[in-house]
């Protein structure tokens, strides 16, 4: 059988859109999405399973795509990263390291990501739960998207204790937390996810994301506000930011 190299990752896909969550809702950003997940969370909607291929989108937002073997080696992938740089050099702000969660590839990250960053400043979306895989890359990253796994919402019980480890090195980037909530989601879960940012990353800002479900938002106006207040009070700035990308029907 074929060794594969250390620095080889396996793709699911790379292709440019609009980012739908978090601090940076709203830039043309590119997505490279990564196989495989430690977490097996009830809501997740992504195909991030290994694949022989990877899909490459062909231009940026053209949402046709070749499919390359898995898994890639940098020098091709980072080259039809240069060519989409060189003709819309200010089209994209930054580029989504997302999955699956993608600190399972550190070690082949740790060699990717010096080149990836003289392209494409780097954000990192993870489920904040492999605080030594972050601590191999963290240097190497702009902004760091941790989501907090409330048992409500994944049918597992909340890693508590890893999310607050992850977090204390996560702020030595800007860093913020994604909290995916839904009907069954209790106050005293959202209390704690708050009281775990004021006590680990202060300056970080939670962002509570509702389910989408059938391309609607699963909670009312009105829960939010209150859940929104709730999270405030002990002390933590939050936003209310729904996943935009499912109403404006883009990748």
């Amino acid at each position: 059988m074929p060794v594969t190299a250390v620095t080889d990752l396996p793709v699911v896909e790379l292709f440019s859109s609009i980012q739908g969550e978090g601090p940076l809702v709203g830039c043309r950003q590119v997505f490279l999405r990564l196989a495989g997940c430690n977490l097996d969370c009830a809501y997740c909607d992504t195909d991030f399973q290994p694949s022989k291929c990877a899909r490459i989108e062909t231009q940026p937002g053209s949402e046709q795509f070749l499919y390359w073997e898995n898994p890639l080696e940098s020098t091709r992938l980072l080259a039809h990263l240069s060519t989409w740089k060189h003709q819309q050099p200010h089209l994209h702000h930054s580029l989504s390291l997302t999955g699956g969660e993608p600190l399972l590839h550190a070690e082949a990250l740790k060699a990717w990501l010096p080149q990836l960053s003289t392209l494409f400043p780097i954000q990192l979306e993870t489920n904040g739960t492999l605080p030594q895989a972050l601590q191999l890359v963290i240097d190497q990253v702009e902004w760091v998207v941790m989501d907090i796994k409330l048992e409500s919402q994944t049918g597992e019980p909340t890693p508590w204790a890893q999310h607050g480890e992850f977090l204390r090195v996560a702020v030595k980037r800007s860093c913020c937390v994604k909290l995916v909530v839904g009907p069954g989601t209790s106050e005293s879960e959202l209390v704690q996810a708050a009281q775990l940012v004021r006590d680990n990353a202060p300056d970080s800002e939670v962002f509570l994301q509702p389910c989408t479900v059938a391309g609607q938002c699963s909670l009312n106006g009105r829960i939010l506000l209150q859940w929104q207040a709730l999270i405030a009070e002990q002390g933590v700035r939050v936003r209310v930011v729904p996943q935009t990308h499912c109403f404006l029907a883009v990748l």
